[in-house]
C-alpha cells in the first residue's frame, strides 16, 4: 500500500469519527459523546504520550461540539487559544485535514479539563453542568481563555 493511500485512509477514518461524533442529538448526552477519534490519525508525539493524554486528544477531535464550549485555565489564552479544544487542534481544513496543536502534550491542566469533560459527558451531564464544573474546579489555576 502506498504512503498516499495510507494517509487517505487515515484522513477518511478521522473524518468518519468526526461525522459519527457530531451526528444525532445536539446535547452533550447523546450516544456520540463516547466517540473517540482513532489514535492512528494522531501525530507521533501524541501516540507516544501517556494514555490520558492520548484519550484527551481522541475525545477532543471526535467531540468538538463539546470541547469548543469548555474553557481552559492554564493561561493559554495568551497563545490565542479560545477554548479547551484549541489546546489540541489548531484548525481543520476544508478537506478535513487536522492541524494539531501540541500544547496539551505538556500541560496537565488542559488534559485534566478534557478528562473531566469526557467523564461528565459519559455520565450524561448536560454541557452547562460540565462547563460549571470546569469553571468551579479550575478557575483557581488562572484566567479562562473564554472570557
Amino acid at each position: 500500500m502506498s504512503k498516499w493511500t495510507r494517509w487517505r485512509r487515515l484522513i477518511l477514518g478521522a473524518l468518519s469519527s468526526i461525522v459519527i461524533g457530531c451526528g444525532g442529538s445536539s446535547s452533550a448526552t447523546g450516544a456520540h459523546a463516547t466517540e473517540m477519534a482513532s489514535l492512528e490519525i494522531m501525530p507521533p508525539a501524541v501516540r507516544r504520550s501517556a494514555a490520558v493524554t492520548q484519550q484527551a486528544y481522541q475525545f477532543a477531535v471526535a467531540n468538538p461540539e463539546i470541547v469548543k464550549e469548555i474553557p481552559c485555565y492554564c493561561g493559554c489564552g495568551g497563545m490565542g487559544h479560545t477554548s479547551n479544544y484549541s489546546c489540541y487542534v489548531q484548525g481543520v481544513s476544508s478537506s478535513g485535514a487536522i492541524t494539531f496543536d501540541t500544547h496539551a502534550l505538556g500541560c496537565s491542566i488542559c488534559v485534566d479539563i478534557t478528562q473531566d469533560a469526557m467523564r461528565l459527558t459519559r455520565q450524561g451531564k448536560p454541557l452547562h453542568e460540565i462547563r460549571a464544573y470546569v469553571d468551579k474546579t479550575y478557575r483557581q489555576f488562572g484566567p479562562s481563555n473564554m472570557e
